[in-house]
């Protein structure tokens, strides 16, 4: 006899629905406008700016200015490098907020989300003002020996980091906080009984078990960090500036659309790329050890 004919899984037809709208949004606005993008990146600048008759290769071209791998290099290390700092200092945030009670888990909480309540544009402009040369910060350094009469704190690469740091630290800290909330912390007293310090105990017990939060905290922060425009305009000038700085002023100064297609392309690329090793690590973590090997278990 034949195999009968399989019949619809009423569970999964109502999760194909369930996933529709959201498909169709990531598809709509995410998608499409991606795929336009690199497709004006294979078209000639018009004369008076905008987009030209044919197809070029010319804006790829023009990522051999001298220039640019100064840029491309800054935007990777300063975005790593904040990314690297949130980390660090979001593991033990997290896991004071894990072992925290309710009452003081409710505050801390509340202190890392408040910065959320002020414009994000209006936060960089205060570090503008307190990093400026007239500023508080500068003028108290200086009094205190700590710094000389000519060390600026303004417009260079160290500015760009702190005020990255600042800014994208809380998407370090509640993914991680997350993963905390749900570790047994029973595990480190037992490492702890078992002769391990506390500090290694943190490191190779609670830093594992919270690995997956530490991985979103990672993408949450590098992602972004990749595509800062707002900061290093406003903190960075030119010894801060970024791919997103250029992107703007091909966009709105040079008008050479194309040109900016070319390098939200090449950003765009960077950017997938620590989102394609989150979701490789996490589809390999789910797979079960006999099943990766390539074998079930044995039998008798």
């Amino acid at each position: 006899m034949g195999n009968p004919r399989r019949q619809p899984n009423p569970e999964r037809r109502n999760e194909w629905w369930t996933t529709l709208p959201s498909a169709g949004w990531l598809l709509v606005f995410f998608a499409v406008p991606t795929l336009l993008i690199v497709v004006m990146s294979f078209k000639p600048a018009g004369p008076y700016g905008g987009f030209g008759e044919g197809w070029s290769l010319k804006a790829w071209a023009d990522m051999a200015h001298p220039s640019y791998p100064a840029i491309v290099w800054r935007t990777v290390w300063l975005s790593v490098a904040a990314t690297i700092v949130c980390v660090g200092l979001g593991l033990p945030v997290g896991f004071l907020l894990g072992r925290a009670d309710e009452k003081t888990r409710a505050l801390l909480l509340l202190l890392v989300v408040v910065p959320f309540w002020t414009n994000f544009l209006i936060r960089v402009y205060a570090w503008k003002v307190l990093l400026h040369p007239s500023g508080y910060l500068r003028e108290t350094l200086v009094g205190l020996g700590i710094i000389g009469e000519n060390t600026l704190l303004l417009y260079n690469e160290g500015a760009v980091l702190l005020v990255m740091v600042y800014a994208y630290l809380p998407f370090a800290i509640l993914p991680i906080y997350a993963s905390a909330e749900k570790f047994d912390f029973a595990l480190l007293d037992a490492a702890r009984d078992l002769g391990a310090s506390s500090i290694r105990a943190f490191w190779l017990v609670f830093v594992p078990g919270v690995g997956r939060g530490v991985l979103a905290a990672v993408v949450m922060v590098l992602i972004p960090a990749l595509g800062s425009y707002i900061i290093p305009d406003i903190v960075g000038g030119p010894a801060g500036e970024m791919v997103g700085n250029k992107i703007a002023q091909r966009v709105f100064i040079d008008r050479n659309w194309p040109h900016a297609a070319a390098l939200a392309t090449l950003l765009m690329i960077v950017t997938l790329l620590p989102v394609i090793f989150a979701f490789v690590q996490q589809k390999r973590e789910s797979v079960p050890d006999g099943s990766r090997k390539g074998g079930g278990k044995a039998t008798a």
